[in-house]
């Protein structure tokens, strides 16, 4: 708006006729405005350039930027200056959105899976039961009065069963929901971070670089497609899941340890260190170690059902093909073992229970390696703080700050004693 300025205000000019009695007042007043500076149209052309730029940038990209632009007010003029950092530019924030784009679609497509998979579990688990049980019923008519139709329809439906028990034993559809539901929930772990990132602090280029390499990660780890890139539902040793980069420290290969003062050690002590080291120790062996124990004896059950239920169900399709009362009651025998060992095998999602336990062992080892990690780092200030990392550690391990300071000192009085530790370390599974 411009600004008005009167120089003059009801300044009068008054004249008087002689011709008559009455006279005639003038008022004038003289109005100036003044012209806009060039500094200040400037200013606002810079500022409504760079705020037509940072729309089209959101625009593009379909998301808001989490800094607004900052208002300077200086005492004369106004000015519009968008907070920009050395190491952050407008094309590496461009690229975390574009894998923050990627990860929400990855979420997306794991939920919609998973939910596929496990209606998988429950449409073929109440297949295969269906045929089994209305086989083993035909099969057992047939013995006690002789009818060749019923043996027939029963040795075709212990067949069909046999088939769909073989491909549910081979791809446990139970599992692979459950590895769904992981790869989904890391996936929104991830993204957290990336929101967070872009909201607390000005991404670099070795940002974009780490996410790209933890969205590949996860990839291997959780893979989409069922043939050729499946994970080995039985091998032949529990391994836990591992859906993270591989943790490399320069700073652990440079040269001697240099002496730092308390200000420099971002918060860190030599105490703190220690308690972190214990920690680790708790968790390499109790939690590790239990879950990687439970995971082998789920592993060798699975195993153990998944060559039950087929066996039971060829072995009923080949009785009753052969006829007689004695194959027919086998027949009936074995359909309702079988339908025994699949419902508890995929009703009680026995493959479900084999991956928890994998994400679980494989939760511990990334525990380890990050505080592994942090420790072997010498430059302090490429440490992440210590007080922080410390409260994120509790929190992991459903802990308070202080409940985990106690498991450190019970874990360090063991060493000393040769004990073991009477707790595990973490109080969430």
């Amino acid at each position: 708006m411009a600004a008005l300025q009167a120089s003059s205000l009801l300044i009068p000019s008054c004249s008087s006729s002689s011709s008559g009695p009455s006279s005639r007042r003038t008022i004038t007043a003289s109005i100036q405005v003044p012209k806009p500076s060039k500094r200040s149209l400037a200013d606002h052309q810079s500022a409504a350039i760079t705020k037509k730029l940072v729309e089209e940038l959101s625009i593009r990209t379909g998301y808001a930027f989490a800094e607004p632009l900052q208002m300077d007010v200086a005492q004369k003029d106004r000015v519009l200056e968008p907070r920009l950092s050395p190491t952050s530019s407008i094309e590496t924030t461009t690229k975390l959105y574009a894998i923050l784009e990627a990860v929400e679609d990855r979420v997306e497509m794991h939920d919609n899976i998973g939910e596929q998979r496990d209606n998988w579990n429950k449409l073929l688990l109440n297949s295969v039961n269906m045929m089994t049980l209305t086989a083993t019923t035909m099969a057992a008519i047939a013995g006690a009065a002789p009818a060749p139709s019923l043996r027939a329809c029963s040795a075709v439906l212990f067949t069909a069963a046999t088939g769909m028990s073989l491909v549910m034993s081979k791809i446990q559809p139970s599992q692979l929901a459950e590895e769904q539901r992981n790869a989904s929930r890391l996936f929104k772990q991830l993204r957290s971070e990336i929101k967070s990132m872009l909201a607390l602090q000005s991404p670099t280029k070795s940002d974009v670089a780490e996410t790209t390499e933890k969205v590949l990660a996860l990839d291997r780890a959780y893979p989409l497609p069922l043939l050729g890139a499946m994970i080995e539902k039985f091998p032949m040793k529990f391994e836990p899941a591992a859906w993270w980069p591989i943790v490399s420290n320069n700073g652990s290969h440079s040269g001697g340890r240099k002496t730092v003062t308390n200000t420099e050690r971002n918060g860190w002590s030599k105490e703190l260190e220690l308690e972190m080291r214990a920690i680790v120790q708790v968790l390499k062996s109790k939690d590790k170690q239990d879950y990687s124990r439970l995971g082998n004896l789920a592993l060798k059950l699975n195993k153990t059902l998944a060559v039950s239920g087929p066996l039971l169900t060829g072995i009923a399709a080949a009785s009753s093909a052969f006829g007689g009362s004695t194959a027919t009651t086998v027949a009936a025998i074995a359909g309702a073992m079988a339908a025994t060992v699949n419902g508890f095998e995929h009703g009680g999602q026995v493959g479900m229970v084999v991956e928890m336990y994998r994400n679980c062992a494989g939760f511990f080892e990334l525990v380890e390696e990050t505080i592994e990690a942090t420790l072997e780092e010498r430059d302090y200030s490429k440490r992440q703080n210590g007080e922080t990392f410390e409260m994120k550690v509790a929190m992991k391990l459903g802990r308070s700050l202080s409940q985990l300071r106690d498991l450190a000192r019970k874990s360090m009085a063991s060493s000393i004693e040769g004990i073991e530790v009477d707790e595990f370390g973490s109080k969430l599974f």
